[in-house]
C-alpha cells in the first residue's frame, strides 16, 4: 500500500512508535523491551522459552496486509482512520535483505534512546545492540510475504532466532517453507466456525477449512510448534471441547492461553471490558488441561498468560 506522508494512517502508525521498513515492512518496540533494560523485568517468551528480551527484534514482512479481521487485532485495518486497501494482496516490495538490514537498523534506532536513562542496565543495553531473536508477530500475516523462508535463513545465518506467528490460513505457504522457524505459532482463537467468522472475522469463505488443514500439518514440522489463543471475554472463552477437538487434531507442543489487551487499533473494536483477568485465562487452561491431557507449566499473570504442554518443561530456545 502506497501511503502519502500525510496519510491519517501513516500518522496514526509513527505515533504509536512504529518504525517503517521499504514499502510494507515494520519494526516497533515491545514494552518488554525497555522493561527488561531499565527495569529487569524480561518477558513471558524468556521465562517460557528462555529467549533475551532485551535482545528481541519485534517486525512484520506484512504490515498493511491479513487474511483476517480480527476483533482483537491491535493493527491497522482497512476502513480504520477512513483509509481503504485490498489487505489480501501483500506486493511484496521488500526484499528479505532490505528488511533484515532494515531491522537491525531500527532496532539500533530504538535501543540508542536508552542512553540517557540513568536507570539503563548497561551490560543489558550493549548486549541489545547485538539482537539474537526476532519475533515475526508485529502485525499483518506473515504467510502472504512470499519470500518468508528466505527471510528466515537470513535471520537465521546471522544467528537470530525466530519465533513466527501465523493465523493458519494459508497452509499451502507454510508447507513449502524453504526454512522452518525455530518455532511456530498458530493464532486458534476460536473453538469452532461461528465463534471464528464472529472473532476473527476472515476475507474469504474457506479459511476455517484453511485452519483446520494447518492444524493438520503441525505434526509434520520438526521445530516446536504453538497453538496461540487470545482470549476475549465474552466471545472465545466458552466450549472448551471444542478447543480440545481441535488441539487433538493439531498435536501442538504447546498451548499458550493469553488475555487480550485492549491496545492499538483493538479500542475501535472492543472495549477495555473484554480483557479477562489473569485468573479467568487460567481457569480457561485449567478446564483445558482436564480435557487435553496436555498440564500447565508455567504461566506469567503480568501478561495474563497461560503455558500448557506434555512435556516437564518448555525446550529452552537461547540464541545460535
Amino acid at each position: 500500500m502506497q501511503e502519502s506522508s500525510t496519510s491519517p494512517l501513516l500518522s496514526a502508525l509513527k505515533k504509536q512508535k512504529y518504525h517503517l521498513i521499504g514499502a510494507n515492512s515494520a519494526v516497533k518496540r515491545c514494552k518488554w523491551l525497555y522493561e527488561s533494560i531499565v527495569n529487569n523485568r524480561p518477558c513471558y517468551k524468556q521465562k517460557f522459552y528462555g529467549i533475551q528480551s532485551h535482545r528481541c527484534i519485534q517486525m512484520t514482512p506484512s504490515l498493511y496486509y491479513c487474511t483476517q479481521q480480527c476483533l482483537f487485532c491491535w493493527r491497522a485495518q482497512s476502513g480504520d482512520m477512513q483509509v481503504y486497501w485490498d489487505e489480501m494482496h501483500n506486493p511484496n516490495k521488500d526484499t528479505p535483505d532490505q528488511i533484515v538490514e532494515g531491522c537491525f537498523k531500527a532496532q539500533e534506532r530504538i535501543i540508542s534512546g536508552y542512553k540517557g536513562n540513568e536507570k539503563t542496565d548497561w551490560r543489558k543495553f550493549q548486549e541489545a545492540m547485538r539482537p539474537n531473536q526476532v519475533a515475526i508477530s508485529l502485525t499483518g500475516e506473515p504467510t502472504l510475504y512470499e519470500p518468508l523462508g528466505d527471510l528466515l535463513r537470513i535471520f537465521h545465518q546471522k544467528g537470530l532466532t525466530t519465533f513466527l506467528v501465523t493465523n493458519g490460513n494459508l497452509p499451502q505457504k507454510l508447507s513449502k517453507l524453504s526454512q522452518e522457524p525455530t518455532q511456530l505459532y498458530v493464532s486458534l482463537c476460536a473453538p469452532n466456525e461461528a465463534v471464528y467468522n464472529k472473532v476473527c472475522r476472515p476475507q474469504f469463505s474457506a479459511a476455517w477449512e484453511k485452519l483446520n488443514e494447518t492444524l493438520e500439518l503441525l505434526k509434520s514440522f520438526r521445530c516446536p510448534t504453538v497453538t496461540r489463543m487470545t482470549m476475549v471475554k465474552g466471545h472465545n472463552m466458552d466450549e472448551v471441547e471444542g478447543y480440545a477437538k481441535l488441539i487433538e487434531k493439531a498435536q501442538p507442543t504447546y498451548i499458550e492461553a493469553k488475555a487480550y489487551m485492549h491496545i492499538g487499533f483493538s479500542n475501535l473494536r472492543l472495549g477495555f471490558d473484554r480483557m479477562p483477568l489473569h485468573e479467568e485465562v487460567r481457569d480457561f487452561a485449567q478446564k483445558l488441561a482436564e480435557h487435553t491431557g496436555y498440564r500447565i507449566i508455567n504461566e506469567a499473570s503480568e501478561s495474563r498468560v497461560v503455558l500448557l504442554s506434555r512435556l516437564e518443561k518448555a525446550i529452552s530456545v537461547g540464541s545460535r
